[in-house]
């Protein structure tokens, strides 16, 4: 079987998927700082034994909690002279445009361990000045005095040529063989030279920290009989091994949250669904993320801690298009200094959790809103849950601000939650020139089926699909995820005078390298997929969009194709097209998938409306606009396939509940997945 595990910051899932295409799941409490122990304690629960295990693929938060808890290891960083100061420098282009006390962010990397060494190439990659190895050996042994633990090397334009890169870590690995060292042309190669070395000083920060936490799962395993293949969730919706995570962990930095992306793209194109927005609440944070006509969109414009006063930390390599925000079950309603009602960011965590977990959780969070409001059943909460203690909780911090029910602060709570919610689902339709109209939402995670009914009507969204397996489908789309890498190479030519023979050969080149490395991960070159872009834009232009490039060899004829697909997509995008204007490619974009055999899903066998029986009680249930309704509450596991229902109606499962609105309905498909039309 293929078995998936997905460390959240609430939750660890688990999803499995047998040679019959049959899905099982399981979920316990996630387990910091000893993440591992989480993974094999879901997997005791869930009863598989290790030796049945043929692919294992793992998604966790452990390199993004390093990064935003600053628990990485003391970093030094080798650079060109005079350019000590780059990640220091950073851009110019502050997001709090009128805030005069704005501060950059403060580099992983203070200033006294940024060495300087004497080297330069131009942006052709030509060497005008060879490298002083020398002064590498004084900056290393001033490094080692420091007791820096990793070590970032940097270098201007390496990029186009990495000759002076790789003579450095050589010697660092000769001088001081125990230090971790990343080349920044190891992880990209994409201009832009203050992204790039931070990239190159991220990966280093956390690269000991991702070593230890992946060798001491591999034991973990190994103990419990897990000797399959094993995979690591990256941030561009592929996976890689054990082993390659370890030289560049910065691509595990949303190694969790893209694998429910990926699965909905997944099972938009099972369902004959292209386009999809993919919206997932969990514990602490919403993501979301659009498929137009089934691609995942990836940037390599990530930041991570960015905000509308803050600009964050850039990170250069592939990650999912995603929107993240501080609002799920956990988020903690609280009352601001102007006196309004806030949801998030503050989130209860696993421990002490919502009030209604009876940890010792004080304030109200999202959880215990919609218990109040009959959305969720005291029966489906691991421990006895104190309905009154969730109600004095909401009664001392909402209601009495207000001087009103707590019935109505509940209402209120969700409904701030939900605003927060609808605001990124348009940064990624409406602000990116897509209309929701034409697009399916697929909700899953905990919170998703509970509030996806409501924004789908806000936004215009005709149609939502609650998949099987809902609460852990981030673990399910890992079960569908073939190995990826993707390979970005700067290569700036004026497409008016393109030489196709150079262009060509440099495609060559890369889908060259691609086959030699899946070749050590016993991929055959049968089973690698090419997917090739070009970043583009017009001459002058600073930025650029993403083009969709044939495969094959490029002629004057296809690339006139090219072009005229980048004016289309520039127009989507920012509202206008330049026809006739020059235009030039910047940056080549390899996407290499490793086809990994997976078995096909399996069809519910029970056939047959059957919603009436599967009725498992009636309560009052408070909707907006309509107030309390007696509503019937349905038990998924026993649902039929052809099952239909009409709203208002709830639809629980032991870890989620699908919340029906009035005038909405809902069919069961043939995969067991809930198909709603929102009535708009």
């Amino acid at each position: 079987m293929r078995v998936a595990t997905d460390i959240g910051g609430t939750f660890t899932d688990l999803v499995f998927l047998d040679e019959n295409g049959r899905i099982g799941v399981a979920k316990s409490d996630t387990t910091p700082p000893n993440f591992e122990q989480g993974v094999i304690d879901v997997m005791t629960k869930s009863g598989i034994q290790g030796d049945a295990i043929q692919a294992f693929i793992h998604g966790t938060t452990v390199i993004i909690n390093a990064l935003t808890e600053r628990k990485g290891v003391k970093t030094g960083l080798i650079t060109t002279k005079g350019f000590r100061d780059v990640i220091e420098i950073a851009r110019g282009n502050r997001p709090d445009l009128f805030n005069v006390r704005y501060q950059k962010p403060t580099p992983f990397v203070p200033r006294h361990l940024r060495f300087e060494v004497s080297e330069r190439l131009n942006y052709k990659g030509d060497i005008l000045q060879g490298i002083n190895l020398d002064e590498v050996k004084v900056a290393v042994e001033q490094l080692k005095k420091e007791g820096v633990d990793a070590i970032a090397v940097s270098f201007l334009h390496a990029y186009a040529n990495p000759i002076h890169e790789k003579a450095v870590t050589e010697m660092i690995q000769q001088l001081w063989p125990e230090v971790y060292v990343t080349a920044s042309s190891d992880i990209t190669k994409e201009w832009r030279e203050y992204e790039r070395t931070n990239t190159a000083v991220l990966n280093s920060y956390v690269k000991p920290i991702a070593v230890s936490y992946i060798d001491r799962l591999e034991k973990k395993l190994q103990d419990v009989g897990v000797s399959g293949n094993k995979y690591i969730m990256q941030s561009n919706s592929g996976t890689t091994t054990f082993n390659q995570s370890k030289e560049s962990p910065i691509n595990m930095v949303e190694s969790g949250p893209v694998a429910g992306i990926f699965g909905a793209a997944i099972l938009g194109k099972l369902l004959g669904e292209e386009n999809i927005i993919a919206f997932d609440i969990g514990g602490t944070t919403a993501k979301c993320s659009l498929i137009n006509k089934g691609e995942v969109k990836v940037t390599t414009d990530y930041r991570i801690e960015r905000d509308e006063r803050n600009a964050g930390y850039p990170i250069k390599v592939p990650v999912v298009d995603i929107v993240e925000i501080g609002n799920g079950g956990g988020s903690i309603a609280w009352i601001d200094g102007a006196g309004s009602l806030k949801v998030g960011p503050q989130s209860a965590g696993a421990l002490p959790g919502p009030v209604a977990y009876g940890q010792g959780g004080e304030d109200p969070t999202t959880t215990d809103a919609n218990l109040v409001t009959g959305r969720l059943s005291p029966k489906n909460f691991k421990n006895p849950v104190d309905l009154e203690s969730v109600r004095g909780a909401i009664q001392n911090k909402i209601s009495e601000h207000f001087e009103i029910s707590v019935e109505d602060a509940a209402l209120g709570i969700i409904r701030i939650a939900n605003s927060n919610m609808l605001n990124a689902l348009k940064l990624i339709s409406v602000r990116k020139g897509y209309d929701p109209r034409e697009f399916s939402l697929v909700a899953f995670g905990g919170g998703g089926p509970m509030h996806a009914m409501s924004l789908a009507k806000e936004l215009g969204v005709r149609k939502v699909i609650i998949p099987i397996a809902s609460s852990v489908f981030s673990a399910w789309g890992m079960l569908m995820t073939d190995l990826r890498q993707d390979y970005i190479q700067t290569y700036i030519r004026r497409v008016n005078t393109i030489d196709f023979n150079e262009i060509n050969s440099e495609w060559a080149k890369i889908e060259e390298n691609a086959i030699e490395q899946y070749k050590v991960q016993d991929i055959s070159e049968k089973d690698v997929v090419f997917i090739r872009y070009a970043d583009m834009r017009y001459l002058g232009q600073e930025h650029t969009v993403k083009v969709p490039i044939p495969n094959g060899l490029l002629n004057s004829e296809t690339m006139k194709v090219i072009v005229e697909r980048f004016h289309q997509i520039h127009e989507q995008q920012f509202t206008f097209k330049l026809e006739g204007a020059p235009t030039e490619i910047v940056n080549l974009h390899l996407t290499a998938l490793g086809n990994v055999q997976k078995p096909n899903i399996a069809k519910l066998k029970n056939i047959g409306d059957n919603a009436e029986s599967s009725i498992k009680e009636v309560r009052n249930v408070l909707f907006e606009d309509y107030g309390w309704i007696k509503t019937n509450i349905y038990e998924r596991d026993l649902l039929n396939a052809d099952s239909k229902i009409d709203g208002p109606a709830i639809v629980e499962e032991q870890t989620s509940s699908t919340v029906l609105y009035p005038n909405q309905s809902l069919t069961v498909d043939p995969y067991g997945n809930l198909i709603i039309e929102t009535g708009v």
